[in-house]
């Protein structure tokens, strides 16, 4: 039917014929190995869209012979799952159902939980997929009684042969020559972000865009840039990619990575996530820099107020200057480590009075022991220092701030220790 989508007019009916999930789906490897012997459990398939989720599904249900159904869990609603239930051992299912049920996060709990009675005795094959993680998406039931197979996004690479068999199918199907170079598939498998799906509607689009001359097609590099599409469409701000790329994006900041620091940073521009990448800047340099060179904070926090100011494309380059300032400055966490402490004390209940001498109020009630508010004012002291308590009795010997090993801290640490007499 040429009114669907050129991704599924030719979607693979056999595993050798699916482009990447070599680690599932090779020779000897588990998921392949059930469906070879037939045997299937309850499945959940995680990972992005376009990589190949729907695809294994169905060629399991055609080699089992069940009756594939599919629900999307954005639309489905329970009474859905009854009318599927009610085909449960009548002549549309002889062999049983597979259900293949996609998005199940959005299915709620009490929808996931009117599967269960049928997944548990056998009725219903459950294949449940997702694009978020499934352990905190899936109710407990589900996944307790589901094996969990994670699907990867796919390289470049791998997504050109897909590319080319997309091109020989419609040249066979509309009767008409294609041509088109090497570098035509590469710029469509490489900007379609790991999806053999997009990359496929790109190679459609190609098609319908392109005049036919003296019986042939000749898709052009020009035409392919235009309608490929961009990596950065993938990108989904309330999914897991976006929390992966955030992270990677502060790990290699704070790994002292300002390549890698780069990279996710386009990532993040290059989707328009502009406020993802000055937060996360911003905490890096508080958390991961910090008091190893503490002028860092201001510094950071210009270059983020000046992105904000000038927005996307420009504030690439004050965001390149702080990223890599970050990257490559000394680290330290101690200021981070000392608070996380302190707030972990307050949370036990390790709090007690505030010292007397520290409280705000100048006189004292009639029961009082020690008369006297007794706090000692530091600046007219050698230093402007003097030793007197300020924890309450309860932790008064706690310590909270160690210095860092850096040149910084421990500078300070040479100046406190010699005003405090410890060395």
């Amino acid at each position: 039917m040429r009114n669907k989508p050129l991704a599924d007019r030719i979607r693979p009916t056999e595993l050798k014929d699916i482009v990447g999930q070599k680690h599932l789906l090779t020779p000897g490897k588990a998921l392949y190995n059930m469906i070879e012997n037939e045997d299937i459990p309850n499945l959940i398939f995680y990972g992005p869209s376009g990589v190949g989720k729907t695809t294994v599904a169905s060629i399991i249900a055609n080699k089992t012979k069940r009756s594939l159904r599919k629900l999307n869990g954005t639309s489905a609603s329970t009474q859905d799952i009854k009318n599927i239930v009610a085909e449960i051992d009548t002549f549309t299912a002889p062999n049983g159902i597979l259900l293949y049920l996609d998005e199940i996060q959005y299915f709620n709990k009490r929808q996931q939980q009117s599967l269960l009675e049928y997944i548990e005795n056998g009725k219903i094959t459950l294949i449940a997929s997702t694009t978020e993680n499934p352990y905190f998406y899936v109710y407990s039931a589900i996944l307790s009684r589901s094996t969990v197979f994670e699907f990867k996004s796919l390289e470049a690479e791998e997504i050109i042969p897909a590319v080319k068999r997309g091109f020989d199918f419609l040249s066979e199907e509309n009767k008409i020559e294609i041509e088109y170079s090497e570098e035509v598939a590469r710029k469509i498998a490489y900007g379609c972000g790991g999806d053999v799906r997009k990359a496929l509607n790109s190679v459609e689009n190609c098609y319908f865009a392109t005049t036919a001359k003296d019986g042939k097609k000749v898709i052009t590099l020009e035409t392919a840039e235009e309608l490929a599409q961009k990596s950065s469409m993938k990108y989904d701000r309330d999914g897991d990619e976006h929390y992966d790329i955030v992270s990677a994006y502060q790990k290699s900041m704070r790994g002292s990575d300002p390549d890698a620091a780069l990279h996710y940073l386009a990532r993040l521009l290059e989707a328009g996530d502009l406020p993802s990448a000055c937060r996360r800047l911003m905490v890096c340099a508080c958390e991961d820099v910090g008091l190893a060179y503490p002028q860092i904070i201001p510094i950071v926090k210009a270059a983020v107020d000046a992105a904000l100011m000038v927005g996307l494309p420009e504030a690439r380059i004050p965001l390149a200057d702080a990223v890599i300032l970050v990257a490559t400055s000394p680290k330290s966490n101690s200021g981070a480590n000392a608070i996380d402490m302190a707030l972990s004390d307050i949370k036990k209940g390790k709090i007690g009075p505030i010292p007397r001498q520290l409280q705000n109020k100048h006189f004292d009630g009639e029961d009082a022991e020690v008369k006297g508010q007794h706090y000692i004012y530091p600046h007219p002291y050698p230093n402007h220092w003097v030793e007197q308590q300020y924890l309450p009795d309860a932790i008064k010997n706690v310590r909270y701030y160690e210095y860092g090993d850096n040149k910084n801290e421990q500078a300070f640490k040479a100046y406190w220790d010699k005003i405090k007499g410890k060395n």
